[in-house]
């Protein structure tokens, strides 16, 4: 008997103890099960859209110098880096040969001309023989027979002629010389342009040989204190808008490796050539930019960054709240059509926003162009209570991490659900 009444004492306790501890207990279980919700707020400000690239320094002109005549380099005037004159001596190739070729050729002239004074001589001699040969016949016809006046005439014909070609193989002698001293002057090259040479192909000692290709010997970089392009590839869904900032003007910023500083630029062109790889279609832009330290080298690697927008003093939404797809238990039912894909105000196209995205081989070209128009037609989640409420937004400008607010029913500071937060 006394043990059942110790039984039942102790389980009393027992219960009593249970009892108490049950409110505390179904509190705390209420509160495990509550889902904290990771938010970020709405901002106001300024924004500006750009379009990432990267790209390769060059100067905006290489000039490449060659040789147009062959023979070994006995003088070389320049190193590389260094700063030339229009018309200014860089090398100069043995000359002997050339020089040979000039004095053959004088000699040749001069032969030529030689031999037309000895036809002028002849000639002259034909004409006063058939001028006495005329007076003759003129006082007797009987002193001159007609088949020697024919002699006399068409000996003065034939030297006319003679004098003709003699002047003419005069003429050709003339140019052969002009060639072979414009081969000589060949022997020195000179810069064709003000420069900068940024590469040197030659030693001295060394031979060219230009009979079937021209040698490149330097190449020479004009104006690379002025001006110097980047030409960087960008992707064909963003050509649109790199022609709109070209329009407006707007500027571009670079960085390269080697400094820590911004540079700024502008857009000069955008070529049509375009080049696909791997089934990525890009086409070349060329941005201007000044460099009067020279700091910019070609060959250095830029990332661009183009500004193809600006806004200022507008509604931001965080880019991670458009991106943020719940789960259905999270949300309110009326909500639920929402996630279900039977909402046409939210296109389930996640290439920017993060979603899933949809094969658009079945769609027509209509249905791809309506789809596309509506991409700015999206939801973001504030949460009411343990359950998620959908507000409708349309958006616009990005600059990545926000978002303009077109239109929709949020202030600034409004806190918007990005994920559940891990406890």
């Amino acid at each position: 008997m006394r043990t059942l009444v110790k039984l039942l004492i102790v389980l009393a306790i027992l219960g009593g103890i249970g009892y108490a501890a049950w409110k505390p207990l179904q509190t705390y279980l209420a509160k495990r099960a509550e889902v904290t919700w990771r938010t970020a707020k709405v901002e106001t400000g300024g924004m500006v859209s750009v379009v990432n690239s990267t790209g390769t320094v060059k100067p905006k002109l290489q000039v490449s110098v060659g040789s147009f005549v062959s023979g070994p380099i006995t003088e070389l005037h320049v190193e590389f880096n260094q700063e030339v004159k229009k018309d200014e001596l860089l090398a100069k190739i043995d000359p002997r040969i050339y020089d040979a070729a000039v004095a053959r050729d004088k000699a040749s002239l001069a032969n030529r001309e030689a031999d037309v004074f000895r036809v002028q001589a002849q000639l002259q001699q034909a004409i006063n023989d058939e001028k006495r040969a005329i007076a003759l016949r003129e006082e007797d016809k009987t002193f001159i027979a007609q088949a020697e006046m024919d002699k006399f005439t068409f000996a003065r014909l034939g030297l006319e002629a003679q004098l003709k070609v003699s002047e003419t193989a005069v003429e050709q002698a003339r140019a052969t010389l002009q060639n072979s001293q414009i081969n000589r002057d060949y022997t020195e090259i000179r810069s064709p342009v003000d420069g900068i040479v940024i590469n040197r192909k030659i030693d001295p000692g060394q031979t060219l040989a230009a009979q079937f290709q021209t040698p490149e010997l330097f190449i020479i970089a004009p104006d690379m204190r002025n001006e110097m392009h980047i030409h960087a590839n960008v992707d064909e869904a963003d050509i649109g808008q790199i022609r709109s900032a070209q329009e407006k003007n707007h500027p571009v910023s670079f960085t390269v490796d080697a400094y820590p500083e911004l540079f700024t630029g502008k857009i000069l062109e955008i070529r049509l050539s375009s080049t696909t790889l791997q089934n990525v279609v890009t086409y070349p832009v060329v941005v201007t930019a000044a460099n009067p330290d020279l700091k910019l080298l070609p060959g250095m690697t830029a990332s661009l960054s183009f500004q193809v927008d600006e806004r200022s003093e507008i509604t931001k939404l965080p880019s991670a709240a458009l991106r943020f797809y719940p789960d259905a238990k999270y949300v309110r039912p009326e909500d639920l059509p929402i996630l279900e894909g039977i909402s046409s105000s939210q296109p389930q196209d996640s290439a920017d926003f993060g979603g899933q995205p949809q094969s658009q081989t079945a769609e027509s070209a209509l249905d791809r162009a309506e789809s596309r128009k509506k991409r700015s037609q999206r939801h973001v989640w504030v949460a009411e209570g343990q359950k998620l409420r959908a507000v409708p937004v349309s958006v616009g400008l990005s600059d990545g991490k926000f978002y303009e607010m077109v239109s929709g029913d949020l202030k600034p500071g409004q806190e918007l659900v990005t994920g559940i937060q891990n406890k």
